[in-house]
């Protein structure tokens, strides 16, 4: 995994403004500790910083390729193509000679050999810029469930690109700007696919290539969810979920540092640990490595207290033949200024879940120092139908993206310190219902589906293409600010095509969450995980937590020049705060997620120097 970026500019020459490609590319220092690169084209510059996973020696980049004498084409790329080595026997039937062991390599001689509709035969998680100098065209590809990000930001003459924000806002063209569009996005948690809050900046929506020439810059799709008949029986999708998931854990246990396993003792972690540890002892490697994470500190006074998954993962662990260690984080590591600081910075926005990120953050960091690639359970509850969203008929029903549904409650406008105007002059209910709108639009169906199964269909789908990219960019993000590679092989995208399809009766035939993946991994997994229900990320529960909150944001409340102010309301700041100081420690946890954004916003608004504005 690596951290990319660039420029193209058709009328002028990037080489005359190496320090700019230079600072972009620094930028990226921590996706890639391990080597850095540039490469020079007329009219492009491709930067690189490289996290060694496959053919450490050989893999350099930008690679380019040569054509009669000449280059063909370049790329700077982040990621993995888990099935590299069969695409490069074919290519090497095809002609093609190699000079490493990469997979970049194979990405960059599969595009000469097939053209653009090379993109359809990778499998795995990417985003990669490509030159083609014969054309003198950019190509900026992303994965099919938007794994790995990629940014990009239209200039007069052409485009800035990269992995996160941060990489093109170190061009001196590009500006953080945050207008009334960006304010909506980062207060309705709507997913808009291609948003990225910045004015003029924008992201590569999963599954497609944007191409950008001299004469204009578009986007395509080269995959998308298709609605198919599901001929199988029950018995038989079991055995197709349990073969399927089997296989892509296999592939992306391949790496040449060391490999572990996120493991939280809930169904989706414990069934990729599972197999992962299969595939490892079966080509005769070390145990597999498994961590999670616990915190300590005192309970509060009221209140439920601290998930504790550590006794499911050391259990799980010793039955599989695997190592455990449990990583313990407290209120102060939590609370460190600088942690935070580098939390923020690895998001680029305030968007966030709080102290979960932080903790996020500092787990990866921990495993980090141990292992190089970590395999990870996102996008189970998405397939399989995990969240109590999917349980809920008026959930399913409601006119609107399930994770903001209350039952007919008015969703909250934002956190209660803002301007109450806000939500009016920005339209926010407009702009949720066009958001939800267009995403029911892309939502494919099969000629005469029953009205439930169309609804469920609906349902899975918004998740996928909706709330999943949310969640992995911040995996992504947090991991990656650290250097470390997390692989989630329940995004892998035939398992994906296929759950797509299985009917919903199916995924929930006993009635539990997941029942369909509980079926599947019956004869893998002890009856202590099959039966456990799910749990959520674990949250610190130390009051010690709370009281820097509080501290934070009298800080903020006391500075006449806190950039947040632009957006807050006097008064109902000052209400807000006056409930924070009176909360309990159970009713703070409460706001805490809200009184969290304040900080960030202000901080981020600070930090990046964010402007305001149309």
């Amino acid at each position: 995994m690596c951290g990319i970026t660039g420029w193209v500019a058709f009328e002028r020459d990037p080489r005359t403004q190496r320090s700019a490609v230079e600072a972009m590319t620094e930028t990226m220092a921590c996706r890639g500790p391990d080597a850095a690169g540039t490469w020079y084209g007329r009219h492009v510059a491709l930067g690189h910083r490289r996290l060694a996973v496959i053919d450490p020696a050989g893999g350099a980049q930008p690679m380019v390729a040569d054509e009669d004498g000449h280059v063909a084409a370049a790329v700077s790329y982040s990621g993995e193509v888990y099935d590299f080595d069969r695409l490069r026997r074919e290519l090497h039937s095809a002609g093609h000679r190699f000079r490493t062991r990469s997979d970049t390599e194979v990405v960059l001689r599969a595009y000469l050999e097939w053209g653009a509709g090379f993109a359809r035969r990778l499998s795995g998680m990417f985003a990669f810029a490509l030159w083609d100098a014969r054309r003198e065209e950019l190509l900026l590809v992303r994965d099919r469930l938007g794994v790995k990000p990629l940014y990009y930001y239209p200039t007069a003459d052409g485009v800035l690109f990269g992995s996160e924000p941060k990489a093109i806002l170190a061009h001196p063209e590009a500006r953080a700007r945050l207008d009334a569009s960006g304010l909506r996005e980062l207060m309705t948690w709507a997913g808009t696919p291609g948003h990225a809050i910045f004015k003029g900046m924008f992201q590569v929506r999963p599954g497609h290539i944007v191409r950008v020439s001299r004469e204009r810059t578009g986007e395509t799709a080269y995959w998308e969810l298709e609605a198919r008949p599901h001929t199988e029986d029950l018995h038989a999708t079991i055995d197709r979920v349990r073969g399927l998931l089997r296989t892509a854990v296999a592939s992306q246990t391949v790496a040449d540092v060391p490999l572990c396993s996120l493991l939280s003792g809930g169904l989706d972690s414990s069934s990729v640990a599972v197999f992962a540890a299969d595939a490892m002892r079966a080509r005769g490697e070390p145990a597999l490595n498994c961590f999670s994470v616990g915190f300590t500190g005192p309970a509060p006074a009221a209140g439920p207290g601290p998930i504790d998954d550590a006794g499911y993962a050391t259990k799980l662990a010793s039955q599989i033949g695997a190592a455990h260690e449990t990583i313990t984080l407290d209120a102060r590591l939590l609370s460190d200024p600088a942690t935070r600081a580098a939390v923020l910075r690895a998001r680029d926005l305030p968007q966030g879940l709080a102290d979960m990120d932080t903790s996020l953050y500092l787990l990866f960091k921990a495993v980090r120092q141990r292992s190089t690639v970590a395999l990870s359970g996102e996008g189970a509850d998405e397939l399989f139908g995990g969240y109590p969203w999917f349980h809920d008929e008026a959930t399913t029903r409601a006119q609107t993206f399930p994770w903001m549904y209350t039952g007919g409650v008015s969703v909250p406008q934002g956190p209660s310190f803002l301007d109450p105007s806000l939500p009016e002059r920005l339209a926010l209910d407009e702009y949720r219902a066009a958001c939800y709108a267009e995403a029911v639009a892309a939502v494919p169906s099969l000629p005469g589906e029953p009205e439930p199964e169309r609804r469920m269909r609906r349902v899975g789908h918004l998740f996928l293409t909706r709330f999943l990219p949310m969640l992995l960019e911040r995996k992504d993000r947090m991991s990656m600010a650290v250097g470390l590679e997390v692989r989630v092989p329940f995004c892998d995208h035939s398992l994906v095509e296929y759950l797509f399809n299985v009917p919903w009766p199916m995924k929930a035939f006993d009635g539990r969450e997941k029942s369909l993946l509980r079926a599947a991994m019956a004869a893998d997994l002890p009856e202590f995980i099959l039966a456990r229900r799910k749990a959520p990320y674990p949250m610190i529960t130390d009051p010690d937590y709370d009281r820097m909150l509080k501290g934070r944001l009298s800080e903020i409340m006391e500075d006449r020049g806190a950039p947040v102010r632009a957006l807050m309301d006097t008064k109902s700041a000052q209400q807000a705060f006056a409930a924070v100081r009176q909360a309990s420690p159970e009713g703070l946890r409460f706001l805490r997620v809200g009184f969290e954004s304040l900080i960030r916003i202000n901080d981020w608004m600070r930090d990046y120097r964010v402007e305001l504005g149309e």
